[in-house]
């Protein structure tokens, strides 16, 4: 669509001055040219003037089609961002735990509980699964 619309614009660059010049020239034409030639140069300007009414509106909707485009690819990347973004708050309680646990310093909770690893393991998969239950409730439209 970017390369149509860029031959678009050149064509109509260098042709949109045509239509007038003819025109001026029908208006005052000079005494070689036979008034048949005249009638279908008329007619040829006109036509020409209509291919050039297409080619602008060609143009307009070449470039909806490539806002349209844009829109489409920038919803696609807010989508991916917000995914992101719910995997990284979802992973938030498993990266403060396991920061907390691994400091190799005294008085770690829980370390001398016989079910201490499945008590802490329990309460970040319970953590975890409260945050992406309402990260997908608030998701979801009403």
């Amino acid at each position: 669509l970017g390369a149509l619309r860029r031959v678009l614009v050149r064509l109509q660059r260098l042709l949109a001055p045509e239509p007038a010049a003819l025109f001026r020239l029908l208006q005052r034409p000079p005494a070689w040219v036979a008034p048949e030639d005249r009638q279908e140069l008329r007619q040829s300007t006109e036509e020409f003037t209509v291919v050039l009414s297409d080619l602008a509106a060609l143009h307009e909707r070449i470039k909806l089609l490539q806002e349209e485009i844009a829109a489409r690819v920038n919803e696609d990347n807010n989508r991916s961002l917000f995914l992101l973004t719910i995997v990284t708050v979802m992973a938030l309680p498993i990266n403060l735990i396991a920061g907390l646990l691994g400091m190799n310093v005294g008085g770690v909770p829980l370390s001398q509980h016989p079910h201490g690893f499945w008590l802490v393991l329990g309460f970040t998969a319970l953590v975890t699964g409260a945050i992406a239950w309402l990260l997908l409730r608030l998701q979801r439209p009403h």
